[in-house]
């Protein structure tokens, strides 16, 4: 008997389905997560119904979506769910555990495009250079505030995703080029430049917090929390959401903002949409082109607001 004619459990299929994106389609950890998650939601539902992931039907699949409009889900969500249910059928159907994909026609709700959140130059200068010692700190909340502006000013001056930012090692700090080499999504690495300030930040890190940072035991992670554990993105949205808070009163902030705020500069100082493209590491054009549009929209602000005749 081949193995796709076995038996298998909900359980067993999203464990499996979570290996292939993981090891085969080298997607991120955290979009493995969301999709077991969606998966799991899904399977929780079929089984009330009696069904399971193998056996459900078209009808099946549209009534647990309707379901999550009902519990209140944003279309953003139930989106992502329809996306994680096409893959997960799709793969399904390939190795043969389910004989016809019954989410072929399943529709998916349209999402309106919102523009990324971004900061003027004077505002996320004012966010990097936030981290400042208090007078009575010692040397472990001044070590917190040296790693804090390397990371600001890393985040902003270089693009990089949160993930990004919290994978990396020392030994992909190229300090004497200033250059970092980062591992992006879907395990694709590029190199990107670092900002002059970033440069400055990260040596001062590097020499005078790490080493209070860092574990006993030998590690090539380049930041850590206070417990002295590898940072992680929780610990470094917390970090930019309290300097947000303290410089930009009644802005929401996040990582994300400082890549969008990375990107948008870039454009309206004229750089190519190409070479931004690179240093995003995006896989196509048309998602960097979304920054056309902040820059375009600032323009026309600009111009509202300059001009005597606007």
């Amino acid at each position: 008997m081949a193995a796709s004619d076995l038996p298998r459990t909900d359980a067993v299929l999203i464990d499996e389905f979570a290996d292939h994106l993981a090891l085969e389609r080298r997607l991120s950890e955290h979009t493995v997560a969301a999709y077991r998650g969606d998966l799991g939601q899904l399977a929780t539902f079929l089984e009330r119904q009696r069904r399971s992931l193998v056996t459900a039907t078209h009808p099946e699949l549209r009534r647990f979506l309707a379901q999550q409009v009902t519990l209140g889900y944003a279309r953003a969500s139930i989106a992502r769910r329809v996306g994680a249910i096409h893959t997960f059928y799709r793969w399904a159907t390939a190795r043969g555990f389910v004989d016809a994909d019954p989410a072929a026609t399943l529709g998916r709700p349209k999402v309106a495009s919102r523009l990324p959140g971004v900061l003027r130059p004077g505002e996320a200068a004012d966010l990097v250079e936030a981290p400042e010692p208090a007078e009575d700190a010692d040397e472990r909340d001044l070590a917190v505030v040296l790693r804090d502006r390397a990371l600001l000013e890393l985040m902003y001056g270089s693009g990089l995703r949160v993930g990004e930012v919290c994978g990396l090692t020392v030994d992909r700090l190229d300090l004497d080029r200033g250059r970092v080499l980062v591992m992006g999504k879907g395990s694709k690495e590029r190199e990107v430049p670092l900002s002059d300030y970033a440069l400055v930040a990260l040596l001062e890190y590097l020499r005078e917090s790490r080493p209070r940072m860092a574990p006993q035991t030998a590690s090539a992670t380049a930041f850590f929390n206070r417990r002295k554990n590898p940072i992680t993105p929780r610990d470094v949205r917390a970090m930019v959401e309290q300097y947000g808070a303290r410089k930009l009163s009644g802005r929401r902030v996040t990582p994300h903002t400082l890549r969008h705020s990375f990107a948008t500069h870039l454009l309206e100082g004229g750089a190519d949409i190409r070479v931004v493209q690179e240093l995003l590491g995006h896989a196509s054009v048309a998602t960097t082109q979304r920054y056309t549009h902040v820059s375009r929209g600032r323009l026309f602000d600009a111009y509202r607001r300059s001009h005597p005749r606007a």
